[in-house]
């Protein structure tokens, strides 16, 4: 192999090394539907009996993601995401379930809500006095 030659191919391998190959996209392409840049909203929701989390056994958890587009194994995703949307993502400022009748009984579940929405930390607890009051709480974001 003549000089040259050796020289072009050493050239095209170092630029390869350091720029990346030469055909293809430089990056990857984003999501139909998305615009690209996006602050990450997600978060784990649990949910336990107790009147704190810390002394609270978690009984269920669901993760929601918010952003690019709802996902995660809340089973109602989009409207929860919805919901935090329409809140600014103020968990108290949540408007629940109009009307629910629920029990006087004491049996205290507790909520918790770690991860991030809009790209801001998020650690949340609330406990609610049973169930009902719970689910009463928000039409799908405690609903899991």
């Amino acid at each position: 192999m003549p000089k040259t030659a050796r020289w072009a191919a050493t050239l095209t391998l170092t630029a390869t090394a350091v720029c990346g190959p030469f055909a293809g996209p430089a990056l990857a392409a984003p999501q139909p539907g998305t615009s690209g840049l996006y602050a990450p909203s997600a978060m784990v929701l649990t949910t336990g009996h107790g009147e704190y989390a810390a002394a609270a056994t978690p009984e269920r958890a669901v993760t929601l993601t918010c952003a690019p587009r709802p996902a995660g194994t809340h089973p109602a995703a989009v409207e929860a995401c919805a919901e935090l949307r329409a809140s600014d993502g103020d968990f108290d400022a949540l408007n629940g379930t109009t009307g629910a009748f629920c029990t006087k009984q004491y049996d205290p579940v507790v909520v918790t809500v770690q991860g991030v929405w809009q790209g801001k930390r998020v650690a949340y607890e609330r406990v609610f006095s049973n169930e009902c009051v719970k689910n009463s709480a928000t039409a799908a974001l405690f609903s899991f």
